[in-house]
């Protein structure tokens, strides 16, 4: 069985790949900052299924992460078949008021890094002629997002990058799938101060599980682009035929606080 590497493991959609990549008795190596966290699911799982899982304890918006994290799995010898880049966060407020260090962590972490390990694992993956990688983007990538600019921005920036490449390694017996999850329980609306807008709030969201084994299935089948939900591929399919003015208007709609 395939090993899987999965950034951002410790918690919500993570969290449940790492579960459903262990339930078919694949070996895992789980990246992310909490390694508290981390060991205890190592545990869990290893324990469980009966496979090997290797943690790396690391905050994934510092420069130059995805470089190291591909050394230590070179020094271990651990080829990494399935690479799933589901790191990432958002913020919510006014472009002008909001915290600039955080958006630069922001940038580092769904743009550089996210870039960085696909360059690294990509390359060994066109020698073998065989792999999967599975980016997390978001239904934010399809359209401009007033009150979370550079989240929405950066999203958008993986659902390209994610297409093109895929594009470019197809023949090559690999897959590039991009995940496009709308709001989902995930702790990612506490984390980005989201519960009060209308976008989530008082509303019944897909667990991180649904999503997750959806992500994962997608994956598996070599999807380029998989949107989760009827609903959600609707809407952002549908922003193709309005007028850019108008998308961004009901998106800031959507997005502010009742």
């Amino acid at each position: 069985m395939a090993t899987a590497l999965i950034t951002g493991a410790s918690s919500g959609i993570g969290l449940e790949l790492a579960k459903i990549h262990a339930s078919k008795g694949g070996d895992l190596v789980l990246v992310a900052r909490n390694k508290m966290k981390l060991d205890e699911l190592k545990t869990e799982l290893e324990n469980q299924y009966k496979i090997n899982v290797y943690n790396i304890g690391k905050d994934l918006s510092a420069i130059n992460a995805a470089q190291e994290v591909y050394e230590e799995t070179t020094k271990q010898n651990i080829q990494i078949d399935f690479l799933i880049n589901n790191a990432g966060f958002g913020d919510f407020g006014m472009f002008a008021e909001t915290d600039w260090n955080k958006e630069l962590q922001m940038i580092n972490l769904n743009i550089t890094t996210l870039t960085q390990f696909t360059k690294l694992y990509l390359q060994d993956m066109v020698k073998r002629g065989n792999g999967k990688i599975m980016n997390l983007a978001s239904t934010a990538a399809f359209q401009p997002g007033p009150l979370m600019s550079v989240y929405f921005a950066t999203k958008s920036y993986v659902l390209n990058f994610s297409e093109a490449v895929d594009n470019e390694v197809r023949d090559k017996g690999i897959t590039i799938t991009v995940l496009c999850p709308g709001p989902t329980e995930s702790g990612f609306q506490a984390a980005a101060a989201l519960e009060e807008s209308s976008l989530v709030k008082g509303k019944k969201l897909p667990s991180s599980e649904e999503v997750a084994i959806y992500g994962y299935e997608s994956m598996l089948k070599g999807k380029t682009i998989a949107i989760h939900g009827f609903k959600n591929s609707f809407l952002a399919n549908s922003v193709r035929f309005m007028p850019r003015k108008w998308v961004v208007k009901v998106t800031r709609k959507m997005q502010d606080k009742n």
